[in-house]
């Protein structure tokens, strides 16, 4: 039984983290055109994350943490997280968190 509740929470870890990526990608896209990158994280990020975007210089940095829930009441809470960095576009207006 441990066994099955340990393989169904890796399982959704592995697709959370999938969506934490999907999300860091999409907002740090976004900034790099002059979008707002966190609003853009917060419509494809899992619910419960925090999408972060940060810019340093000609770069955009942007990441997401998801809490994961464990199935069975004993099992310690999980966080996955996903980063993605983007280049500022030439050309686009000031990028945006």
């Amino acid at each position: 039984m441990f066994l099955l509740l340990a393989g169904m929470t890796a399982v959704g870890a592995v697709t959370t983290k999938a969506q934490c990526l999907d999300a860091a990608r999409e907002a740090a896209l976004a900034a790099s055109r002059g979008e707002a990158g966190t609003a853009a994280g917060a419509r494809t990020a899992p619910p419960g994350a925090v999408v972060t975007v940060s810019l340093d210089g000609e770069v955009v940095t942007a990441t997401v943490r998801a809490p994961v829930r464990a199935l069975g009441a004993r099992l310690p809470q999980l966080t996955v997280s996903a980063t993605a960095v983007a280049a500022v576009e030439p050309g686009a207006p000031e990028a945006q968190p």
